[in-house]
């Protein structure tokens, strides 16, 4: 009698269909290893994606010293979480039903039901997670919808991200009306995708003017987070004639992250944009390599990736600079 107990036992947890109601692939926790993972793009110098490389074309430096690829895949199915950044400043009203639309387009055909996730964070002086982490598509379009311009303060659902010290001697909140653009970076990496399930791709996409005009923390705290949760932002650079444009702001904080700046105009619309951001996450390699260096000791780990191959040696290569050793 126990034996067949044991059996219908074995059945039951192992079977196909119950092992795929009760464990998902994506969702199991990620665990602390001494694996880099880093995914890249290679384009040539007509701006074109290159997507024949081969492992033996180039070598990976950390720190400067040469590291061992046990993984190389091209075109990488790894899933993605991404977080919608965008700004609700009064500076964006002529221009945020065109964002919203554009997000949604993008999503449409790019973010995989089963396997991907989104998030929706609007910001003004605060960032407010209307949407957190999510696979049902259908709510985080009900909630798009849902997201208007502050005038001047923000009146969504969402709540507001903390994490940032407050207290005497420090940088007081944010006023209503204002643009943080540093602190909703920074929260989003550090309370939104650091905490994304399984192994994936993390992605912030920003849409703003880029022009910070209040905020607790400079740009440089804001990217370290981002790095330290081995994430990458796009930044789409979405400003009026009135209040104007930060280019370079938004080209450092994408560049410095591995990911790209635009600046859509009459020739290079929204949905361009987001179009171009489609083509990376399709054509991306990703690398992995356990660092020879064994301490984990929070310090930052400066990565390269070099071409080997003499034939390839006009590629342009686009990662993440580094990582801080957790």
């Amino acid at each position: 009698m126990m034996r067949i107990l044991f059996l219908v036992l074995v059945l039951v947890c192992c079977s196909p269909l119950s092992f795929s109601q009760t464990v998902d692939q994506d969702d199991v926790i990620r665990v602390e290893t001494d694996v880099t993972n880093l995914p890249f793009t290679a384009t040539d110098k007509q701006h074109q994606f290159v997507t024949t490389l081969r492992a033996e074309d180039l070598r990976v430096l950390e720190d400067g010293v040469p590291q061992k690829l046990f993984t190389f895949q091209r075109e990488t199915d790894r899933s993605l979480a991404i977080a919608f950044l965008i700004d609700v400043s009064f500076s964006q009203e002529s221009t945020l039903p065109a964002e919203k639309a554009a997000v949604r387009t993008f999503i449409e055909k790019v973010v995989q039901s089963n396997k991907d996730q989104v998030a929706l964070i609007p910001f003004t002086g605060f960032a407010y997670l209307e949407q957190p982490l999510s696979r049902d598509l259908l709510g985080v379009y009900r909630v798009l919808q849902t997201i208007e311009v502050a005038a001047p303060a923000y009146l969504g659902s969402g709540r507001p991200l903390t994490g940032i010290a407050t207290g005497p001697g420090l940088p007081a909140p944010p006023d209503e009306g204002t643009t943080a653009i540093w602190d909703a970076v920074a929260l989003t990496a550090n309370n939104v995708l650091a905490n994304a399930p399984g192994l994936r791709r993390r992605a912030i996409i920003l849409l703003s003017d880029g022009l910070n005009t209040t905020g607790r923390l400079r740009q440089k705290e804001a990217i370290d987070r981002v790095l330290a949760a081995e994430a990458v932002v796009y930044a789409i650079g979405v400003g009026s004639k009135r209040d104007g444009l930060d280019r370079n702001a938004l080209r450092d904080l994408a560049e410095r992250t591995g990911g790209r700046a635009f600046f859509p105009d009459k020739k290079f619309d929204l949905n361009a944009a987001f179009a171009e951001i489609e083509r990376e996450l399709r054509t991306q390699y990703l690398i992995a390599y356990s660092s020879t260096n064994k301490k984990r000791d929070g310090s930052y780990r400066k990565i390269t990736i070099e071409i080997t191959n003499p034939e390839l040696k006009k590629l342009n290569i686009r990662h993440r600079p580094g990582y801080y050793a957790k």
